[in-house]
């Protein structure tokens, strides 16, 4: 079970009961802009600062080295990162 550390917050716990780690995020009432869900509009985006993440379904959102999109991904190690 992934723990997942927010820049300047607490560390939550990816359990797996969440599909992405937007959803994750949501229910720990973590607020993270987004639109589509999909990997499609990169609303989503945040900085991945340590760790890996998996994209279950690879992103048409253009994405910068260094970060990643929650909405379509879940964390395969722990992972520290930051929300715009």
């Amino acid at each position: 079970m992934p723990n997942v550390k927010i820049s300047g917050n607490s560390a939550i716990a990816f359990d797996g009961t969440a599909p992405t780690l937007l959803t994750a995020l949501e229910q720990h009432k973590l607020q993270v802009n987004f639109h589509c869900r999909q990997g499609y509009c990169g609303a989503c985006r945040c900085k991945l600062l340590q760790g890996e993440v998996q994209y279950l379904n690879e992103p048409l959102a253009f994405v910068r080295k260094g970060e990643f999109l929650p909405c379509c991904s879940i964390p395969l190690t722990d992972i520290e990162i930051e929300i715009p």
